[in-house]
């Protein structure tokens, strides 16, 4: 069996973890935040950053032990069996799959305002595959660059927003309740759940057991840093209820001509999350193909490439069908739930492990299954509806082999 090429260093780990969370969802997601809790959705970011620190010290401590690619569905089959990794998987492909469209139709909103948004976002998608076909190596270099151009933009768009401008007034914190808040904190944490990407592809990565968790943990704190600065300067710019009525939030926070600078940043940030999202996708596909939880055919990795690539030209082409046919935009609740359900079993897989593969306190688990649970029941209830309904057809759908095939 062709295996994949251990290229990847620390550096090129962390700005692959970077560039998934540094995204279209730090121009978007703030607004539909303030909605559901106002200026409370600063409470919301804190535990949507608990949470995920949660996440991922869970993550790094499970690919410490086991440095291969798949992530939570490789450690929840390890750990806890077939079933609890095929569920972890499912809920990470059907999720991510969405979210893939969604970064697609950012794009292409920034990117071409005024008209023919869909056939250029089925470009990007086609574009981004390409670029993943090539190697891991070019993937990781693209999303260097592109990190690189967002964080110039954001950093000149905080300067432009925070220069004289009239403060506004924040208004009561917890005005709209507990579940306001939590609904905020899952809608945030859709923007993060990029944090442990790396792990996906542990396969790749040299001295994996000592540079995936270095790598996650570095683009937690630096992700946290970035997302904290701009949630507080759109909201004490605009203020909650401006923000809570914007689709741009950072674009109206920032004088007009610095609104180009924002447009570009936020067309390179969902580019450069297409971009490491396809690819993680494509490690998870792989390693579910190897199991036979996915038509086996799907397992093939190129041999002069190294990179899987049946999978990654399946994900392009559902991709691609996705944003041409469907309106993505309530894909974000979805996308969430199917994530932190993903998290709830990586938490579970790190709770089992033993002492000797043990980085982090126990409890550190048992919080971010609470935490999982907790934000999942706080998306909206269609969502929970619909993720729910996915659930159940892919465990169908995986019984049905199962039986034809037993005596």
């Amino acid at each position: 069996m062709t295996t994949l090429a251990r290229q990847l260093g620390l550096k090129d780990a962390v700005v692959i973890g970077l560039g998934s969370m540094i995204g279209a969802g730090i121009f978007a997601v703030f607004g539909p935040a303030a909605q559901a809790a106002g200026s409370g959705l600063l409470v919301g970011l804190a535990i949507a950053a608990i949470v995920a620190f949660c996440n991922a010290t869970s993550s790094a401590q499970l690919a410490a032990q086991h440095p291969v690619s798949g992530g939570t569905y490789a450690y929840g089959r390890a750990q806890l069996g077939p079933w609890w990794g095929f569920a972890a998987g499912w809920c990470f492909l059907i999720g991510k799959t969405a979210s893939t469209a969604a970064m697609a139709l950012t794009f292409a909103a920034y990117a071409a305002p005024t008209g023919g948004e869909k056939p250029i976002a089925a470009l990007a998608v086609a574009a981004v595959a390409i670029v993943n076909l090539l190697g891991v190596t070019r993937t990781a270099m693209a999303t260097r660059v592109i990190v690189i151009v967002v964080l110039a933009c954001l950093g000149a768009a905080l300067i432009a927003a925070n220069a004289d401008v009239q403060r506004a007034p924040l208004g009561e914190v917890f005005a709209a309740g507990p579940y306001g808040v939590l609904q905020a904190a899952a809608l945030i944490f859709f923007a993060f759940a990029g944090y442990a990407r790396i792990a996906t592809m542990g396969e790749e990565v040299r001295d994996p057991a000592r540079t995936i968790p270095r790598a996650i943990v570095i683009a937690l704190a630096g992700a946290f840093v970035v997302y904290a600065l701009v949630a507080v300067t759109v909201l004490t710019v605009l203020g909650p209820e401006q923000l809570a009525s914007t689709t741009s939030p950072l674009a109206d926070a920032v004088p007009a001509w610095a609104r180009a600078v924002v447009r570009i940043g936020a067309a390179a940030a969902s580019l450069g999350a297409l971009l490491a999202l396809m690819a993680g996708i494509g490690r998870t596909g792989l390693a579910m193909a190897r199991e036979g939880d996915l038509p086996r055919p799907l397992a093939a990795v190129h041999e002069r490439r190294r990179v899987p690539h049946r999978i990654e030209l399946v994900l392009a082409a559902v991709s691609i069908t996705l944003v041409l046919t469907v309106d993505l935009r309530g894909a974000i609740g979805f996308s969430s739930f199917g994530v932190l359900l993903y998290y709830f079993i990586a938490n579970v897989s790190a709770w089992t492990q033993t002492p000797d593969h043990r980085r982090y306190p126990k409890w550190l688990q048992g919080l971010g299954m609470i935490g999982c649970l907790v934000l999942a029941a706080a998306v909206p209830w269609q969502s929970l509806v619909a993720g729910a309904a996915v659930l159940v057809i892919g465990v169908a759908g995986r019984m049905l082999p199962k039986r034809r095939s037993s005596p």
